[in-house]
This record gives C-alpha cells, structure tokens and sequence, in this order.
C-alpha cells in the first residue's frame, strides 16, 4: 500500500508539474526572447521548464511526510492507510507542487523584472546617443 502511495504522489506532482510549465510556457518565452533574445531564449526556456518540474516533484513528493506510514516509533505504530488519508495525501502533494512551483516563478519574474529594466535602461540609452547625432 506504501507503495502505491508513493506511485501516486509521483503520478500527481510529475503531471502537475508538466502542465504548469505547458501553461507558462508562452509567457516564459516571451519574456526570455525579449530580454536575451531569440537565439538563447529556447535553450533557456528548456531549461526552466526541467527546473519546474524537478522542484515541482521534489515539492510535491514528500518523503519525510510519507516515512509515517512505514515507521512505527517508542510512542505509536505506523499509521494506517485508508480512503482519508489518501485523499489528504494526494491533496497535499498537488497543492505542495503549486506553492514549490510558484516560488521559482516567482523568483524567475523577479530576475527578469530586473532583466527588464536594465535592457530598457541601456536601449533608451542607445536611442539617445542616436538622437544627439
């Protein structure tokens, strides 16, 4: 049982993981073609998709969590799986993947806030030394 338990939290946060980077997949590219250009902005959008779903597993299947269910300690037995646990189990791993997920999002729209900011400082730049000729 332990390890169906497993399979599935996999199952979950792998799936879950691949349709969240499919569904930023657009907006990532875009940002990144913008401020590194079209040439380096696939290569780099490959690697922020495996960056996603790796943390978004790691996030999401939890080991030390599920050692509850094979350890028994001094104090109490290994705990029971059944139809509630499960469901508190899978639910966890999808909603671990989602914040484990939005924190490097998060950490990707700020670099590239700041990306941004600097490619628009330095063009503006540019457009003004062209003007003054």
């Amino acid at each position: 049982m332990f390890y169906a338990l497993l399979g599935a939290t996999l199952v979950v946060a792998l799936l879950t993981s691949i349709a969240v980077a499919r569904f930023f997949d657009g907006a990532v590219n875009k940002i990144l073609a913008r401020i590194i250009g079209d040439d380096l902005a696939d290569a780099w959008r490959k690697y922020l998709s495996f960056a996603i779903v790796v943390v978004g597993v790691q996030g999401g299947v939890r080991l030390w969590e599920l050692e509850k269910y094979v350890t028994a300690t001094r104090e109490s037995a290994a705990l029971e799986l059944n139809g509630m646990r499960w469901t508190l189990e899978i639910y966890r791993t999808f909603i671990d993947t989602l914040q484990s997920i939005a924190w490097v999002l998060l950490l990707f729209f700020l670099a590239a806030m700041i990306a941004y900011v600097i490619v628009r400082a330095i063009e503006l730049k540019h457009e003004q030394k062209d003007d003054a000729r």
